[in-house]
């Protein structure tokens, strides 16, 4: 069957071929020769899904070059627009999602379907934060390929992630546990770690990636945070307990020159992984601490404590980065700060 003039052309290439149909479309002409210019977009398994393809195109024109665009040059446009604007560790659950991908990285963006994504997913197990994670990306991939006029179905939308089945247990650290800490701090490196997440509320994470450019200790406070917006680069008032800990971390590093408060023996940043394998851990064993204990423990254990005191709540929330309709603008004020830090001193 002869194709209308204009409406493009279908040829069967030689061989065995897995899509043999090749669909082409003149999209110009050679100004010196006067021949056409055509453009392939696509190859197909059947002459019907050519047409098909080819029909699509007639209708609603769309860029070639975008269309055939495959998944990991897709990821990578969309991983140069997003990671300026976005904190490290999401970089990392973002890396860990891709990780998944390398079996369809190869594949034409717009020849993803549901079956491809639910797949990976199904083979993740029980790891449901992780399956959340990996749909997340998929929603602003397809969200970034439908921006780009790549016109597609968003079947991110259909993976089905399940329920979260376990809830995560959060044990607080007992007094006999932290008065135990506390006697042995001289005895055992990074002990005091664990007391300043216990009197901070932060996150080790959060603890990890302080500067110390955003250390005052004259002043007790740090600044730092993040994963929400109101936890991002917030006030951190310092217990008067723990000034004397930060000041030992902020002079080490000032002295082998490591721009984090919290450096590791070759004078680098100390990662989350090597603090728990080598750290946390061992601290946990040799102090005859409860080993379920997690490094989370200690921001709920601030949090606890916090809610036997006298202190205003909305302090509290401050403190621990929780968002409040009270707090209209992140904006801290000296009168603010010595609130902050008036309600963390009411802890022992």
């Amino acid at each position: 069957m002869k194709l209308p003039n204009g409406f493009g052309s279908i040829q069967k290439l030689p061989g065995n071929r897995r899509n043999p149909y090749r669909v082409t479309k003149t999209i110009g002409w050679d100004e010196i020769t006067g021949k056409q210019i055509r453009k392939t977009i696509g190859y197909f398994e059947s002459k019907v899904k050519a047409l098909q393809e080819l029909a699509i195109y007639n209708e609603n024109p769309y860029d070639i070059d975008t269309r055939n665009i495959t998944v990991e040059k897709l990821h990578q446009k969309w991983e140069d627009e997003k990671y300026p604007k976005i904190a490290y560790k999401t970089k990392q659950v973002y890396n860990m999602c891709w990780n998944y991908c390398k079996d369809i990285k190869d594949m034409p963006f717009i020849n993803i379907k549901l079956t491809h994504l639910q797949s990976i997913v199904d083979s993740m197990g029980n790891k449901w934060s992780a399956k959340k994670a990996f749909k997340n990306l998929w929603n602003q991939l397809f969200d970034y390929a439908i921006k780009n006029d790549i016109n597609i179905k968003k079947y991110s939308t259909y993976i089905d992630i399940g329920k979260k089945t376990t809830k995560l247990e959060r044990i607080p650290f007992e007094k006999w546990e932290i008065d135990k800490m506390w006697k042995n701090i001289d005895r055992m490196d990074y002990i005091d770690t664990i007391l300043i997440l216990i009197y901070t509320g932060l996150r080790i994470n959060e603890l990890l990636d302080i500067k110390i450019e955003n250390v005052n200790i004259e002043e007790e406070y740090m600044r730092g945070g993040m994963k929400t917006l109101a936890g991002t680069n917030r006030i951190i008032p310092l217990h008067k307990k723990i000034i004397p800990l930060i000041k030992k971390y902020y002079d080490k590093s000032v002295e082998i020159g490591c721009k984090y408060l919290i450096a590791n023996s070759l004078g680098n940043q100390m990662k989350y992984s090597n603090y728990r394998r080598e750290k946390w851990d061992k601290m946990m064993e040799q102090l005859e601490l409860n080993k379920d204990h997690k490094p989370h423990d200690t921001r709920h254990t601030f949090s606890t404590m916090m809610d036997r005191t006298p202190a205003n709540k909305l302090c509290t929330k401050r403190i621990l980065g929780h968002s409040s309709t009270d707090i209209t603008e992140k904006v801290y004020t000296h009168k603010d700060i010595k609130d902050l830090i008036e309600a963390v001193n009411y802890l022992d």
